[in-house]
């Protein structure tokens, strides 16, 4: 049979129809009306309750340490009790943490999620200024620190505004004073399996409580708090779920319908937790599914390939980084990966070279992308086996429970092939920005939320990227904004001019460049410049390539840098 046997309308007309299992229904949503699976689990705590069924197989992994899904309901549910109960958490509250991937991160992520506050995931990269900012913004009455982060807090974690308590978790810095030792509450995790049965605490919760607060990078420097409902990230779960079954379609084959006795899948996580991506799009569809996560302290391919072949890892992915590095390095050959079945990933550019190694080199492997943001909860588009073979540069389709329009400078939406900026619409889009109303009205106004991303559409409906309409760098699926870090060379005495510039890299899809303008008499070379920034922001957003110029930057007649001349400066 030739390829492929419907169209996406079709395939979504099937998946979607009355009786079907992604039937759709229209709600009212924050006064818009808005289209809805009808099936979609209603809340976060329905998923927990799902994780219980999976017994002892294993859950987390951890270097040494394996976790099971009794063992970690066990603990998240006590843990619900404790937030409750000892610390006064109510529905609504804000609880943050900045936790490494640890198995402590989903006990944490759910017992706050079950006592009915919102969780507010920080990135554990940030500098002491960035996590204060964070907690503070949010209003979050505790927070929790692994021992790196709270080596790194010291006594500012006592300063925070709102924050009644602070829990550490694998701590032996005691460098926060009055902390509490996660441990003391629930014991630690090779213990968790001991813990009696108790049931999680019912918070009364329903779809559309608010559950998540993810904080982005935002365009005027300080981050902008994401913040969003049970509904908008389970919807990424079935949005997830329908672009397998439309890649079945799509080649003529009927959907498999789950089998219980299936070995369970397992899925290697060289991305952190605290993004939408490991959030949204691992951990949560792993829980619903009984898959295991391994996890990894600091991502590395070599030994991701050795856990590839001692876990019988199934799926692997997260950014292109990921993929590049395992398929380039040395040990792959020497490697049994036949358990592979998806390599998958988002939150950087790809090149169309990716796909065709991927493909050479796991001839039985589904390749995948999804492109979505910490606004529309991860991924609004996803695409995978014959259709990304066939478009390596597209991210797919616009999911079936979303609206899309493509929109020229004028407003109005522009003819297929042409490009213009992607506006999205649907159950899995965010409320909008915390304590920011003009920052949400800018983005999600008119009920349509603008993405600043350029994109071109063809005829059947497939999205792909163009370029990116906000100052934006996406390094290794991290973001860096320009003017962030603008801002911080602006602060250096000698710099007067400063602009950043994302450089094309194989594997991280961006590295940060700096173009800087000095004195004639400066002394300052490049490593001064990347202390300076070193020094103020997280890792990932220190200039990898520095220029210094003794002369101002080139403007246009409105004055703005033209970043485009200057990426010459950065062609080998």
């Amino acid at each position: 049979m030739s390829f492929p046997a419907m169209s996406v309308a079709q395939a979504h007309a099937l998946l979607c129809a009355p009786g079907a299992p992604f039937e759709m229904d229209t709600l009212v949503i924050r006064d818009l009306p808005t289209r809805v699976y009808k099936n979609q689990p209603p809340t976060l705590r329905q998923i927990f309750q799902l994780g219980r069924t999976h017994g002892d197989i294993d859950f987390l992994v951890y270097e040494d340490e394996r976790v099971s899904y009794r063992a970690f309901c066990n603990a998240a549910a006590k843990l619900s009790h404790v937030l409750v109960e000892r610390f006064g958490v109510r529905k609504g509250d804000r609880v943050a943490f900045a936790i490494r991937n640890l198995p402590e991160w989903p006990v944490v992520f759910y017992a706050a999620i079950l006592a009915g506050a919102m969780v507010v995931p920080l990135n554990a990269w940030w500098t002491v200024d960035e996590l204060t900012y964070g907690f503070d913004d949010s209003g979050s009455v505790l927070a929790f620190l692994d021992g790196e982060r709270a080596a790194r807090m010291g006594a500012a974690a006592s300063s925070l505004k709102t924050v009644r308590a602070t829990i550490t978790v694998r701590d032996t810095s005691g460098a926060v004073p009055g902390a509490i030792a996660l441990d003391d509450l629930i014991g630690p995790a090779t213990s968790w399996a001991d813990l009696p049965h108790i049931e999680e605490v019912d918070a009364g919760l329903e779809p559309d409580d608010l559950a998540t607060l993810f904080y982005t990078s935002g365009t005027t420097g300080a981050p902008k708090g994401a913040y969003g409902t049970h509904r908008n990230c389970l919807t990424n779960l079935m949005n997830a779920m329908v672009n397998t079954a439309r890649m079945f379609l799509r080649r003529g084959e009927m959907p498999p319908q789950p089998d219980p006795l299936a070995p369970k899948k397992a899925f290697l996580l060289g991305i952190p937790f605290f993004h939408v991506t490991g959030c949204h799009s691992v951990l949560i569809p792993s829980i619903a599914q009984g898959w295991k996560i391994v996890m990894m302290r600091k991502w590395d391919a070599g030994q991701g390939l050795k856990l590839i072949e001692r876990e019988r890892i199934t799926h692997f992915g997260g950014v292109p980084a990921i993929a590049w590095q395992v398929l380039e390095h040395p040990d792959l050959a020497t490697t049994d990966t036949s358990s592979v079945e998806s390599v998958s990933y988002g939150g950087a550019p790809s090149a169309a070279e990716l796909v065709r190694q991927i493909v050479a080199t796991f001839p039985k492997v589904q390749p995948g992308q999804g492109y979505g943001l910490t606004e529309t909860s991860a991924a609004v588009t996803n695409i995978g086996g014959e259709d990304y073979e066939l478009r390596p540069l597209s991210c797919g389709p616009i999911a079936p429970v979303n609206d899309a329009r493509v929109v020229g400078p004028d407003g109005e939406e522009v003819p297929d092939g042409e490009v213009g900026e992607l506006w999205v619409r649907g159950s899995n889009v965010i409320c909008g920005y915390w304590n920011k109303p003009e920052a949400t009205e800018a983005a999600f106004g008119g009920g349509w939320f603008r993405t600043g991303d350029l994109v071109r559409r063809d005829g059947e409906g497939f999205i792909f990227i163009v370029d990116r309409a906000k100052d934006m760098i996406i390094r290794g699926g991290e973001n860096v904004y320009c003017v962030e870090v603008e801002d911080v060379l602006y602060q250096h005495p000698d710099i007067s001019d400063a602009a950043i510039i994302g450089v094309p890299h194989k594997v991280l899809g961006e590295e940060v460049g700096a173009v800087v303008t000095v004195s004639p008499d400066s002394t300052v070379e490049e490593a001064e410049v990347r202390a300076w920034v070193a020094a103020r922001l997280a890792s990932f957003k220190v200039p990898a390539h520095v220029r210094i110029l003794r002369e101002p930057l080139l403007r246009n007649a409105n004055g703005k840098i033209l970043k485009r001349d200057l990426k010459a400066l950065f062609e080998a």
